[in-house]
């Protein structure tokens, strides 16, 4: 046994969720025997195992009602024909079936399962018939792919969760403009960098992620489960109306009041005027200044800006403060949770919005602002990421006392 097998099929069958069946040409002695080494079976394999005589011999309804309870875990002296059905039988109980193999013999099964694993030295037909070729030939491999594969699933979904969180808050700010009579607080060319944001550096900054090692913990997901779960709906309705809210109320505030500094916002009279401008429709001037544009596209991209943190650390059991932390305290932690795409990517968003609206103003409609200004909207929508932080911080503490 390669010293690697034993800890990667306790991963699969102990963490991973997934199930081990041993097929093989070998005497039952000797399959026995390797599956006692591996720790898939107990030590005399009773109830465990089967010959591919004795299995050929069920009735599917037999071998499906076996297959199902998990009393088959080794079939030796199998022949192709058998592994073949085993993977039928299998997939009609519902089951995701993965198969390796490097004979000519393995083909039918290999193209029957969801996922044909081959051997690096395998036969070219083996090769063909499979979707992934192992090169190295070890079975630890699986585990990684399976890991890469389920990090993938959770990086879209992370992408989903930004980007319709964006994609929600911006079509009702731009309805607000029609359903008030007023020009859309967000232009075109505003949009398009939104867009930007949002379809490509979003995208590019989420795939960058690291593969993450717990996620081997977790169970394989329903096939029929829809990639945008409950949660994840709850979470893209009550994030972008929140920040629907805030847009519209600081949009209702500007019509309201003459700024002459992002300060000017958290001033008492301009808190008030944020409350009462979402029932009062009429506007003391006739247009925004440019100034006043810069500041509320600026505060909308921030606020995407930090959300996309919070898309970041979706399902795992890390946080912005734990990972400062780490920083000092174990950085390999971090290593494994950043990647340097997702930094850089996130330096470009907030210099690219600064080199906008200083450099770009005419273009974007919208008028330079002030270092000063500048820190101040950063500081006000950073809220977004330091109160959902604090909380998944305690959450994680508190998971991790329960556990222990």
């Amino acid at each position: 046994i390669r010293d690697d097998v034993k800890e990667a099929i306790e991963t699969c069958k102990d963490k991973a969720g997934v199930r081990v069946i041993i097929v093989t040409g070998d005497t039952p002695g000797t399959a026995i025997e390797i599956g006692r080494q591996i720790g898939l079976i107990d030590s005399d394999g009773s109830g465990q195992t089967i010959t591919g005589m004795e299995f050929a011999a069920l009735t599917d309804d037999e071998a499906k009602r076996l297959l199902k309870d998990g009393d088959i875990r080794i079939i030796s002296r199998a022949r192709p024909e058998d592994k073949a059905r085993l993977v039928t039988l299998l997939q009609a109980n519902g089951e995701v079936v993965a198969v390796t193999g490097d004979g000519t013999n393995d083909a039918p099964a290999l193209s029957k399962a969801q996922v044909g694993l081959s051997m690096g030295d395998g036969t070219s037909r083996a090769k063909e018939a499979s979707d992934i070729t192992i090169i190295d030939n070890s079975f630890s491999s699986i585990n990684k792919a399976i890991m890469w594969g389920r990090s993938l699933y959770l990086n879209i979904q992370r992408f989903i969760i930004f980007q319709m969180t964006i994609n929600l808050c911006a079509c009702l700010i731009v309805l607000l403009g029609s359903f008030v009579g007023l020009d859309s607080p967000l232009t075109v060319t505003q949009m398009l960098w939104v867009n930007l944001i949002m379809d490509t550096f979003a995208a590019m900054a989420l795939s960058s992620l690291p593969a993450d090692r717990k996620v081997l913990n977790d169970k394989p997901r329903n096939p029929d489960s829809h990639i945008v779960n409950r949660k994840m709906l709850g979470r893209i309705v009550g994030v972008g109306l929140a920040f629907f809210v805030l847009l519209a109320g600081l949009w209702q505030l500007l019509w309201h009041t003459d700024l002459h500094s992002v300060k000017d916002l958290i001033s008492p009279d301009s808190l008030k005027l944020f409350v009462a401008g979402f029932a009062d429709m009429t506007h003391i001037k006739e247009h925004l200044s440019g100034y006043e544009l810069g500041i509320f596209f600026s505060i909308f991209v921030m606020l995407q800006f930090w959300n996309l943190f919070n898309a970041k650390y979706y399902r795992t059991d890390r946080s912005l403060l734990i990972d400062i932390v780490d920083l000092f305290r174990q950085p390999s932690k971090v290593k494994e949770s950043y990647s340097q795409g997702f930094v850089w990517i996130s330096l470009v968003i907030v210099l690219g919005q600064i080199l906008i609206v200083t450099f770009a103003g005419r273009m974007f409609n919208v008028s330079p602002l002030e270092p000063q200004d500048w820190l101040w909207i950063l500081a006000i929508t950073s809220p977004v990421l330091i109160v959902a932080d604090i909380v998944r911080t305690i959450v994680n503490i508190v998971k991790k006392h329960t556990n222990n």
